[in-house]
């Protein structure tokens, strides 16, 4: 897991409600978020555009933890719950953000990476298929992985590996039945 950087974005409140307000305000360069869970009300926001959409574009993604300080409200410590992207612009134009409490685990979806050259691909011809590319996890925010990585190098043909064959810290609970296929080496035989 890669230390994190700790990022703080500033924010001002939200005062109006509806579409015309929402769209000024992505005109200007905002994005409307709203602010819940943890201690405390919601909290309705504006915040730069381009500060999220760097942070959905980081290596830990939707699971980045930073700090939104909304002028008058204060400092909180969040992580993406929802959002909403444009499916003309690809651009974000609305997020939920899930307020996080300390010492409370959460659940969150992490990527699976395979990593190295199975057996059964180098000395049995055979062809690597994923079949599980993200895995259920629960833990303390601070702790959540980029994504998991897992050694398929001894993996035979016709052998599957399982999710309970992820070796993963004590500090992380994996929600995924134990028995569900992650990958598998198969032969194909020509015609």
């Amino acid at each position: 897991m890669a230390e994190r950087k700790e990022i703080t974005v500033r924010a001002t409140k939200r005062e109006g409600r509806g579409k015309n307000d929402a769209r000024r305000a992505r005109h200007d360069g905002f994005v409307p978020v709203t602010i819940y869970g943890g201690e405390g009300d919601a909290v309705s926001a504006m915040a730069p555009l381009r500060e999220l959409a760097a942070i959905l574009r980081s290596d830990a993604g939707h699971n980045s933890i930073f700090t939104l300080d909304v002028e008058g409200v204060g400092p909180s410590e969040v992580m993406f719950h929802d959002r909403q992207i444009d499916p003309v612009s690809s651009r974000l134009v609305h997020a939920d953000l899930k307020r996080l409490v300390k010492g409370q685990k959460i659940e969150v979806t992490v990527p699976l990476h395979l990593t190295g050259e199975p057996y059964g691909v180098r000395e049995e011809e055979g062809v690597l298929e994923q079949l599980l590319r993200e895995i259920e996890i629960r833990c303390d925010p601070r702790n959540i992985p980029d994504a998991i990585d897992l050694d398929v190098t001894e993996l035979k043909a016709h052998e599957v590996l399982h999710v309970s064959d992820i070796p993963v810290d004590e500090n992380i609970e994996i929600l995924n039945d134990p028995e569900t296929a992650i990958a598998t080496v198969g032969i194909v035989r020509e015609e």
